[in-house]
């Protein structure tokens, strides 16, 4: 490709901040104009034209598009998201495909909001909410009572984090350093003593951890050995006092498992931000469910940290086009089946 002739890139969302203009500026980029996400076939036909995609969790960038954009100029999927489960990463790899995502910057967005939901949960704030607005509160006659929407104190409590990653240590360092916590993990690494340390932070086995939490933190990725990590098993270990929160993949835990362990009190509560099928329908089990708080993947939904997704986007393109590896590559065995760049 000439160094005159910017990359056709199809962006299947418009991003937040400066450097999407910045990115519109080095990129021949069309923009896919709707809220709702672009048909499969959309995408599909845009792989065999462009030269890059920026995707977005709910794109389903599988093999046969892979395949089909690798017979063309598809040579990068750029995605805006930690997460990569809705990309074959694999079948990228072998087409040549550079695949690109966004870590660190989300980081702190991510855990803020996991202690939002442990925190409502734990306070049992979406149902004081709606006991005032509902105006049961009025017309029960009392301003305060001793037994009303008792809650769990966190101080000194068991905090358990499974996935034990940047977001997994940021969570677990808000538990220990703001509330006190103990904290058990189970990782697929063990973390360096030092870090350990830090954040008063022991691993154990996965069981011994539902067992011994009062606090249960998802933080894993999706992949086909922690798909249904948490079911019925899993669910009837932990305490009956214990919440669930999970803002990692809607998958990672078996949800009619999750239903009915809410209903028959396995567990006090869950706090979810991610689902199997997203959006939740509005008559789903969980949404009739008072002992759980429910969010619409909103994670890393602070403007800073969607705009700083936007610059790593921007960063691995313009590296991409310099024919650089970029900063976030996710398969670097590419490398070695194709150089960097769009040429």
């Amino acid at each position: 490709m000439s160094s005159a002739v910017r990359p056709r890139i199809f962006v299947t969302r418009r991003l937040p901040g400066p450097c999407f203009e910045k990115l519109l500026e080095e990129f021949d980029a069309e923009v896919w104009p709707e809220w709702q996400h672009p048909p499969y076939e959309v995408l599909l036909e845009k792989a065999r034209e462009v030269d890059g995609i920026v995707s977005l969790l709910s794109d389903r960038i599988d093999c046969r598009l892979l395949t089909e954009g690798a017979k063309g100029n598809l040579r990068i999927v750029s995605q805006y998201a930690v997460g990569y489960d809705n990309i074959d990463v694999e079948c990228a790899t072998r087409n040549g495909i550079y695949v690109t995502n966004t870590p660190s910057v989300l980081t702190e967005a991510t855990a803020e909001l996991t202690w939002a939901l442990i925190l409502a949960t734990a306070r049992r704030i979406v149902e004081a909410d709606a006991y005032v607005r509902s105006g049961e509160w009025y017309r029960s006659g009392t301003g305060w009572h001793p037994e009303l929407l008792l809650g769990m104190e966190l101080e000194g409590k068991v905090l358990g984090i499974i996935g034990f990653g940047r977001i997994g240590r940021a969570v677990a360092r808000i538990g220990a350093k703001g509330f006190g916590m103990k904290v058990l993990y189970y990782s697929r690494r063990r973390a360096p003593e030092e870090v350990e340390k830090e954040l008063n932070a022991t691993y154990v086995p996965l069981d011994t951890l539902l067992r011994e939490s009062d606090i249960v933190s998802i933080h894993t990725p999706l992949t086909p050995e922690t798909r249904y990590m948490i079911g019925e098993r899993e669910l009837r270990l932990m305490k009956p006092t214990a919440i669930l929160v999970n803002t990692a993949r809607g998958a990672v835990v078996d949800t009619n498992a999750l239903v009915k362990a809410l209903k028959e009190g396995w567990i006090a509560g869950a706090g979810l931000d991610v689902f199997e099928q997203e959006p939740l329908p509005p008559d789903h089990p969980l949404t009739k469910l008072p002992n759980v708080v429910l969010a619409p993947h909103i994670g890393s939904a602070t403007k800073e940290t969607r705009e700083r997704m936007t610059c790593a986007v921007l960063e691995n393109l313009l590296a991409f086009k310099k024919g650089e590896v970029p900063p976030n590559l996710v398969n670097p065995e590419v490398v070695e089946k194709r150089r960097p760049g769009f040429s």
